[in-house]
């Protein structure tokens, strides 16, 4: 079975949801620092029901993108990978928004 083509994250645009893998799309932040490279990454698995991963960094725009990407679909479960700034603050809205189960280790 071959890998499907996965887009180079430098050349992702900000804010936009990027169909990486036919299950599997990709927001990125608008927060590039030596820290979080090109931007911090959020992914949507699934189809219908879906997981995100790392929510993101609290950016109305990264926000606003993750609300389009979901598009309607019912969010099942939420992991947070770890607790940087970049990848968790929007955990609890997003928890608030779908009741979706969080998934986190973590302070």
């Amino acid at each position: 079975m071959a890998i499907p083509f996965v887009p180079r994250i430098d050349d992702a645009p900000y804010a936009v949801a990027t169909q990486v893998s036919p299950l599997v799309q990709r927001v990125i932040a608008q927060n590039p620092s030596k820290f979080s490279y090109h931007g911090t990454g959020t992914y949507v698995l699934g189809s219908q029901d879906v997981v995100v991963i790392d929510p993101g960094p609290i950016l109305d725009s990264h926000r606003d993108a993750l609300v389009r990407a979901l598009d309607g679909r019912n969010v099942v479960g939420i992991v947070v990978t770890h607790c940087h700034s970049d990848h968790s603050p929007l955990t609890e809205w997003l928890h608030k928004e779908t009741g979706a189960t969080r998934f986190a280790i973590g302070p």
